[in-house]
């Protein structure tokens, strides 16, 4: 079982002005890998802050994936890839590439998003849009390769090529 956190960077909704409807989605979505959620937050669009947080969840709580949900565009108050740049060890562009490249499929403006994927540690941290709907077409891009990449970063995981192979046959994880 994935051990997971979800951090929610909104202002409004840390003032309780807006719902998280982020955060529930992503949490959703992640039981299906299957992830237990170990801590779901919502903090503020502050740099000091989200990188208190990734640490304390990557460092402190040793978990296996943080997703962020929040602060990825354009806006002056969206800071998240700077935080998460800060406290990386390693980047995985490739991830945050396919998020953008299927994400631009439908809306022309997901050439905005600045989300970053990178490894703390033993941990993999994936920032998301900040709304429901892009929060959930994006983790859907990297769902199928999340718990390879956890298991490799782990030093745990499956041959790179025999995962490929039966991933092309239809099988999945479970059947490894």
């Amino acid at each position: 079982m994935i051990r997971a956190a979800v951090v929610t960077l909104s202002d409004r909704s840390f003032r309780r002005e807006r719902p998280d409807a982020s955060g529930p989605a992503v949490a959703e979505m992640l039981r299906s890998l299957p992830a237990e959620i170990v801590q779901q937050v919502v903090i503020p669009d502050e740099i000091p802050r989200i990188r208190r947080a990734l640490l304390f969840l990557s460092d402190n709580l040793g978990l296996d994936l943080v997703v962020t949900t929040g602060g990825t565009g354009v806006d002056p108050r969206d800071v998240t890839p700077e935080a998460t740049r800060e406290i990386l060890d390693r980047e995985v562009p490739g991830m945050a590439e396919a998020m953008r490249a299927e994400s631009r499929k439908r809306v022309p403006t997901a050439m905005l998003s600045r989300a970053l994927v990178g490894i703390r540690g033993k941990t993999l941290i994936v920032n998301l849009p900040g709304s429901p709907g892009g929060a959930r077409e994006n983790l859907a891009v990297l769902l199928p390769a999340i718990p390879h990449a956890i298991g490799k970063i782990r030093g745990t995981g499956e041959d790179c090529a025999a995962e490929v192979a039966r991933l092309r046959e239809g099988g999945s994880r479970d059947d490894a």
